[in-house]
């Protein structure tokens, strides 16, 4: 067998071999057969060799034919790279040297450009400085034309600092009439101007010259001297606010009684919004946008000295700190003692009305007419405050800001601001604390209940609805009053006293005696066991109970007027919409509209809060002690003597009498109708709904409980009757309900007894889809929305004795 050399096998090849020689080498046969089998596969596998050499021999010559290619290529890139030298070397480098030297003579060309044009800049600067000094020495001299010397001096102000220091001008400007450098000569004329432009503002504000303040106050600018102007300026409007102000204060005719000092303060604000809104577009025209706010800074000063004068007088006059002392030493007697327990066999704690008119007209150590003419007074002053703050914001705050109004530090910070808080802030505080809970305790004191109600439906009632007594109109009213006046205000500081101040007097006060009342003075309790409490307590009791709600309602109304949230177009942009209350109008500053907002909706929440309890607490004393009682009587009346047993003999008779028992039929309630009606004359229709409402559950379930009674006294016949006494007596109850609508709603409480006189008269073949229907698991089998269970509605099949087959 002839020998090859191997070519080297790949990695899958030689592990095949080297897996496959064990069982072909030949030295380890044992028989010819594995001999054989092992020259075979030397066979294969130099064939395959000698295949593998063949190809590569073959592709020998490609390769061969490709590198000479690239070897030609390379001579010809060559010849390329010494040409691409020789052409850098020779032309390019002469071209790039000429493009250097151009370079270097066009920056040197420019430069030389900008050196001749800051020089002749220079020049026509020092030009017109020279210009303006000799211009302002001209014009000062003789001619005395000072606003040509103020124009000369404002156009050499726009000068550069380096050129008119600079050599060059010290140089050129002096002259033999103007030898001074110009800088001197520049500061000497301004100086001098200055002083001598002081000096006629102030003759001219002497004589009351309005021209010539107008004139030089025009020029301060120009010489650079604004500062000086301004402070001249607002000495100058200080002076006028002072003189009028001190007019306004000493020249009262008569008494100053009435809103004398409110209205002298109002006149000190209205004139300096008069100097600002007159005098503004002169000082941002001639001095700058915002200057005018280092004036108004200026003339709050003098407000403050103006107004704490007002404000001092104010209250000596008025006498404030003892009237003070007055009101917090008052003890409130009769609030106190009605919260007190009533003697044992003692009078009634009402007053009569001679009694009432003589605690109306004594002294009380506290004149509330007097208080309430400060509390006017004092409110008017504290809105006219919050009117100049705002506007001064206004006039202070940056052009176009969108932020929210904020007070300027100079004016929250300033003597008159800590005047107000302490002076009339505070004060009024106090005093609307006393009023108001002075008021309620008289609205008590002098409480009268309407007149000519009674509880028998063939008695006209005099008076009209609601039925309430006289001190629920009287508080409420002094609520709305109170509120109005915090409001009108427009200070966060009063409306954050006075709005918890109402919750807690109203809270405490107001519900805690018509508490009282209900509990001590006219609980409707029986004389005797099962019977009816005296018609005067439950025309009482019912009458307190009104109080509660139409006071709910009140407050409710009162307070969502302020709160209740409009869509109003923002300042500045009619196209953004932004939500809007009341309140926005009168607190604009930040974020204190929607503060107050939501404190006086959480106050007025707490109130109704307290009131609802009370009134749920006494619903439901009325329903235990008026309606409970006479309910179950009037079902046993309703059903007595009514047989459910009837057969078919007994259908003739009972049609002959169909005509008279529809007529007497007792399952209309009459009694139900002459217990219901009456009541719900006198209580508000919130009132009587919600006693309805308990009256309605208690008699639903005393029917339903009589209609289990008849478990075995009910024939198949009778059935259809029960169904119809049933459907009556529904309908006699819900029929007293305020409206027509409301019946709908009311029957939902008897919504057990029908479906229980529903099962009861239900034909075999529709209860037995209602059964098919309910093991399959359908809620609403047979159609209904079922509220008796499965178990229930079973048992109720039962009450029926028999049924025809």
């Amino acid at each position: 067998m002839a020998h090859h050399p191997l070519p080297a096998l790949d990695a899958h090849d030689h592990d095949h071999d080297l897996n496959h020689y064990h069982h072909h080498d030949i030295y380890q046969a044992t028989s010819v057969a594995e001999i054989h089998a092992t020259l075979q596969h030397l066979n294969r596998q130099d064939a395959a060799v000698t295949a593998r050499l063949n190809d590569l021999i073959a592709s020998q010559e490609d390769l061969s034919r490709e590198l000479g290619r690239l070897d030609l290529l390379r001579a010809h890139l060559g010849s390329q790279v010494v040409n691409t030298r020789s052409i850098s070397n020779g032309m390019l480098s002469d071209a790039a040297s000429t493009a250097n030297r151009i370079s270097s003579a066009v920056k040197k060309l420019d430069n030389e450009q900008a050196n001749v044009r800051a020089t002749l800049e220079v020049v026509e600067q020092v030009a017109e400085l020279k210009a303006c000094v000799l211009g302002v020495h001209g014009s000062m001299g003789a001619p005395q034309d000072w606003e040509t010397a103020a124009s000369y001096l404002n156009r050499a102000s726009k000068i550069p600092p380096n050129v008119v220091n600079g050599s060059f001008a010290e140089e050129i400007v002096p002259t033999a009439e103007v030898p001074d450098p110009p800088r001197v000569t520049l500061d000497n004329a301004a100086e001098s101007l200055c002083g001598l432009f002081l000096r006629e503002f102030e003759k001219a504000a002497r004589d009351g010259d309005g021209t010539g303040v107008t004139r030089f106050f025009k020029l301060f600018p120009l010489i650079g001297r604004s500062d000086v102007g301004l402070d001249a300026y607002g000495r100058y409007v200080c002076h006028g606010v002072s003189s009028r102000a001190r007019a306004n204060l000493n020249t009262a005719s008569g008494s100053r009684d009435g809103f004398f000092y409110a209205n002298a303060l109002t006149k000190l604000f209205e004139h300096i919004a008069q100097i600002v809104d007159g005098h503004e577009p002169l000082v941002e025209r001639h001095y700058g946008v915002g200057m005018m706010g280092k004036v108004i800074e200026r003339l709050q000063m003098e407000a403050d000295v103006q107004g704490g004068i007002i404000l001092d007088t104010w209250r000596d006059e008025r006498n404030i700190d003892r009237k003070l002392t007055d009101i917090k030493s008052y003890a409130f007697s009769f609030l106190v003692q009605s919260f007190l327990p009533a003697p044992v066999g003692g009078t009634p704690r009402s007053a009569s009305p001679a009694q009432r008119e003589r605690m109306s007209t004594e002294d009380e150590g506290v004149d509330m007419k007097e208080v309430d003419g400060l509390l006017s007074e004092t409110a008017v002053m504290l809105g006219r405050w919050s009117l100049y703050t705002r506007f001064l914001a206004t006039k202070t705050a940056p052009p176009e800001s969108e932020d929210p109004l904020t007070m300027p530090e100079f004016l929250a910070s300033s003597n008159l601001a800590k005047k107000v808080h302490g002076t009339l802030l505070e004060p009024f505080n106090v005093m609307t604390t006393f009023f108001f809970r002075r008021s309620v305790e008289k609205a008590f004191q002098l409480d009268e209940f309407p007149s000519d109600l009674t509880l028998n439906p063939n008695k006209p009632i005099g008076s009209s609805p609601p039925f309430v007594t006289s001190a629920v109109d009287d508080v409420m009213y002094i609520v709305n009053q109170v509120l109005q006046r915090a409001l009108s205000t427009s200070q966060k500081g009063v409306v954050s006293s006075v709005v918890p101040t109402i919750g807690r007097v109203l809270g405490s006060d107001f519900v805690g005696m018509i508490q009282r009342k209900l509990r001590d003075d006219v609980y409707p309790k029986a004389a005797i066991q099962g019977g009816m409490p005296p018609e005067d307590k439950i025309i009482a009791f019912l009458v307190l109970l009104n109080n509660l709600d139409v006071a709910s309602d009140y407050i409710k109304r009162i307070v969502s007027s302020h709160i209740t949230t409009t869509t109003s177009s923002a300042a500045g942009s009619p196209s953004s919409h932004a939500p809007h209350t009341p309140l926005h109008d009168l607190f604009p500053f930040s974020q204190d509209a929607a503060h107050l907002s939501t404190q006086l909706g959480t106050t007025a929440a707490s109130i109704t809060s307290k009131i609802h309890e009370l009134l749920s607490d006494g619903i439901s004393v009325a329903f235990h002690q008026i309606t409970k009682p006479r309910l179950r009587p009037l079902l046993a009346d309703a059903f007595r003597d009514i047989d459910y047993g009837l057969h078919a003999a007994d259908m003739a008779a009972l049609s002959q009498r169909a005509d008279d028992a529809a007529a007497a039929d007792p399952t209309t309630l009459p009694a139900w109708s002459a217990l219901m009606r009456p009541l719900r004359r006198i209580l508000t229709p919130h009132n009587f709904d919600l006693l309805l409402s308990s009256s309605l559950a208690y008699l639903s379930r005393a029917l339903e409980k009589r209609i289990w009674g008849l478990y075995g006294r009910v024939s198949a016949l009778g059935a259809a009757r029960l169904e119809r006494d049933v459907e009556a007596v529904v309908a006699a109850a819900v029929g007293v309900a305020n409206y027509a609508g409301a019946g709908y709603g009311l029957r939902d409480a008897f919504a057990r007894c029908k479906q229980l006189v529903l099962v009861v008269g239900m034909e075999e073949e529709e209860w037995g889809e209602c059964e098919e229907e309910a093991e399959k698991g359908v809620a609403e089998a047979g159609g209904v929305p079922w509220v008796l269970e499965r178990g229930e509605r079973q048992r109720a099949r039962a009450i029926v004795r028999e049924r025809d087959r």
